[in-house]
Order: C-alpha cells, then sequence, then structure tokens
C-alpha cells in the first residue's frame, strides 16, 4: 500500500473515464456519417461494445493480454488471472509500480472496448446484429488480446524486441483498421453501390453529430495517450502536448488538401483529419518532440486523404473509412515513431532513424506487418467460421428498411 501515488492513482482513473467516454463518442462520430434510417443501429454498435467488452475484459481479456507468459513464447498470456483472480490493489511493478493494479486493468479495458468498436464503421449499415455481438466477441478475444500481448504484455515477443507503442498504434489502430477492411471485404458493399442505384445517396445524414463525436474524441484522446504514461508526471505532459499538436496540425492540412482538390473547406474532411492525426501520434506521443508531432500530423493528413481517394478503386464498401483512417494511420504513426524517437524525450524509449539508430525503423516495421497479417488472417477466418452457422448482413428488404426498424424495431428520430 505504501507504493500507491494518490497523484498518479487519480491521473490513470480519470484518464480511463476519458477513454470510456472515447466509445459513446465514436458512436456519435459513426452515427452521423452514415444515412437516417441507420443512425440508431450504429450508435448502438458501440454503445453495446462498452458492455460486452467490459465483462469479456474482466472475466478472460485481461488475463489473457496481460497475465503471465504462457510458456515463455510471448505470444499469449495464461488464464491465473480469470476473473480479475489476484488482481487486487497491489501494485504490479511489471506493468506500473505506482497504482493499484485494478486501476491499471481497468485503464486498459477501455482501450480493448474501443477497439473493436472502431471496426464497425466499416460494415455499417449492413451487419446483422447478432452476427456483430459474436464477432466482436470472438474478435476481441482471438485478435486484440494476442496483439495486446506482443506489444505490452510482460515477456510479448514484439515488446521484447524494442518495438515502440505508447498508447495503441499497433495494438490498437492497425489491429482495427486491418480488420475493418477484411470484414467489408467478406460482407460485400452495400445494396446501394452492389446496384448502382444513385437514386438513394450515402452522404452523412448529420454533420452536427460528426464535429460533435470527433469533438469528444479529440477530448478523450488526452486520457488515451497521457493517460499511456501511468502518472501525473512529465512524460503525461509531453503527450498532451503531442496529441493536441498533431491533431491540430492534421486537420489543418485535410481542410487545406480538400479545398485545394474541391474548392470548400470540408467540415466533415475536418474532423477526419483531427482523427487521422490523433490516431498517428498515438504510438508516438510519449516518445517524440513537438515538432516531430507536426510533421506527424501533416504527413498523416496528406496519406490518410489519399487513401480515402482510393475507395472506390478498391471496389470494397468501407462505409466510414476505418482502414484508410486507422488502418493507414497507425501505420504512418508506427513507422514515424521508428523515425522520430528520441531518448531526450523518454529515456525508457529509444532513439529512432533520425537520431542515428535505423534498427528502431526496422523493429517498427516488423511490429507493423505483424500486426496487418495477424488481424487480416484471423479476421477472415473468424468471419467464414461464423459465415458456416449463420448470415452475416440483413436481408435486402431488411436493409432497404434501415436497420434501426429491421434489427431494433426503433426509430432514431420520431419527427
Amino acid at each position: 500500500m505504501e507504493k500507491i501515488n494518490a497523484g498518479d492513482t487519480a491521473w490513470v482513473l480519470i484518464s480511463a473515464a476519458l477513454v470510456m467516454l472515447m466509445t459513446p463518442a465514436l458512436g456519435f462520430f459513426y452515427g452521423g456519417l452514415v444515412r437516417r434510417k441507420n443512425v440508431l443501429s450504429t450508435v448502438m454498435h458501440s454503445f453495446f461494445i462498452l458492455a460486452l467488452i467490459s465483462v469479456q475484459w474482466v472475466l478472460w481479456g485481461y488475463s489473457l493480454s496481460f497475465g503471465p507468459d504462457v510458456k515463455g513464447l510471448g505470444l499469449i498470456g495464461d488464464l491465473s488471472w480469470f476473473g480479475l483472480r489476484g488482481v487486487g490493489i497491489t501494485p504490479d511493478p511489471d506493468y506500473a509500480a505506482t497504482i493499484p493494479h485494478q486501476a491499471y486493468m481497468a485503464f486498459q479495458m477501455m482501450f480493448a472496448v474501443i477497439t473493436p468498436a472502431l471496426i464497425t464503421g466499416s460494415f455499417a449499415e449492413r451487419k446483422r446484429f447478432k452476427a456483430f455481438v459474436i464477432f466482436s466477441l470472438l474478435w476481441a478475444t482471438l485478435v486484440y488480446d494476442p496483439i495486446a500481448h506482443w506489444v505490452w504484455g510482460h515477456g510479448g515477443w514484439l515488446g521484447k524486441l524494442g518495438a515502440l507503442d505508447f498508447a495503441g498504434g499497433t495494438v490498437v489502430h492497425i489491429s482495427s483498421g486491418v480488420a475493418a477492411l477484411v470484414a467489408a471485404y467478406v460482407l460485400g458493399p452495400r445494396m446501394l453501390h452492389r446496384e448502382g442505384n444513385r437514386s438513394e445517396t450515402v452522404e452523412p445524414h448529420d454533420l452536427t453529430m460528426v464535429i460533435l463525436g470527433a469533438s469528444l474524441l479529440w477530448f478523450g484522446w488526452f486520457g488515451f495517450n497521457a493517460g499511456s504514461a501511468l502518472g501525473a508526471n512529465g512524460l503525461a505532459a509531453i503527450a498532451f502536448v503531442n496529441t493536441n499538436t498533431a491533431a491540430a496540425m492534421a486537420a489543418l492540412t485535410w481542410i487545406s488538401i480538400c479545398w485545394l482538390h474541391k474548392g470548400v473547406p470540408s467540415a466533415a474532411g475536418a474532423a477526419a483529419g483531427a482523427v487521422a492525426g490523433l490516431v498517428a501520434i498515438t504510438p508516438a506521443a510519449g516518445y517524440v518532440t513537438p515538432l516531430a508531432s507536426i510533421l506527424i500530423g501533416f504527413l498523416v493528413a496528406a496519406v490518410c486523404y489519399s487513401f480515402v481517394m482510393l475507395r472506390d478503386r478498391l471496389k470494397i464498401d468501407d462505409a466510414l473509412d476505418v482502414w484508410a483512417v486507422h488502418g493507414v494511420g497507425g501505420t504512418v504513426g508506427a513507422l514515424l515513431t521508428g523515425v522520430f524517437a528520441t531518448v531526450s524525450v523518454n529515456a525508457g524509449g529509444a532513439n529512432g532513424l533520425l537520431y542515428g539508430n535505423p534498427h528502431q525503423l526496422l523493429v517498427q516495421v516488423l511490429a507493423v506487418g505483424a500486426s496487418w497479417l495477424y488481424s487480416a488472417l484471423m479476421t477472415f477466418v473468424i468471419l467464414r467460421m461464423m459465415s458456416l452457422f449463420m448470415h452475416l448482413r440483413v436481408t435486402p428488404e431488411e436493409e432497404a428498411m434501415g436497420l434501426d426498424l429491421s434489427q431494433h424495431a426503433e426509430p432514431a428520430y420520431s419527427l
């Protein structure tokens, strides 16, 4: 008990609450981007996952991600912490020496919650709710938990190699973004795209919801990144500043590119740019300088904008551009961490390519490649196996009606 620091504990618990807020904020962000007849079902995805994964995490998710390593292979934790057995208020020095173990567990739980929620934007407007529930539970257990152990778990193989991921570039954003691309491919395009019917537009039904959701995500992201310092300290301050700076620069860059490309400064583009910046700075927040965060924000906005423009050419209906923003943005951020990281910011990290250590960039490439490959393969297997036992998507009639009524028998708006 004498090892617990009250300030550190308070900051981590507040950060956990901030990250929790991000999941319903994501629901607003996604909900504003879909058509009116699907807004309730889209918001419900995020809200339901908050409940589902919170219970999964307490029962077995945390043990698989952060529990004692199975046979020292660095691949997965064992189930000795099932139901939080042995996870109490005494700090675990392997993870955070100044806060209760359960505070660390609760903070990590909110990361586990939002990650499968990110995927839902890719299959918006066409997936059965039952299939969504089963997929989310399987994916969290079979994809998120192992990758979290690889990078952050004590003895994880990527962590031992020296991969840098301050708050989830590989664990959260690459894993979910790549899964989103695979899910969109397996489920197929929305009926509107498949039939080439342009009488019904797929434009966002409420951009005020989009801006609200993006703003709340930006706010919650301070807990996401600065909270990952696991203490009320200077590193948290650095991560806080870098997070805000990268988001701001990415929003400015996206708006500027859109203005030059399409002749208008898009509000939706501003929101997308800010989120892309937040995604890219996530792995780097506690390892780079503020000037580097400006460069990261600029580069990720330019790259992600280009991939959004490629959406139609890919002929894969990733409805809300989850892959282009989170998968690609997380990749850019993880790789640039290997370029801009410096021990002058975080002595517990490493120097990157810019500071004379090309090896760190190679390690980051390996971490990115492993996350891409594993998430893509396992997501495909999960969905294909599920398709043997149930229908993944709604019927054409249900899709035309909208998922709000066909899946929940409730309209989002009564006016």
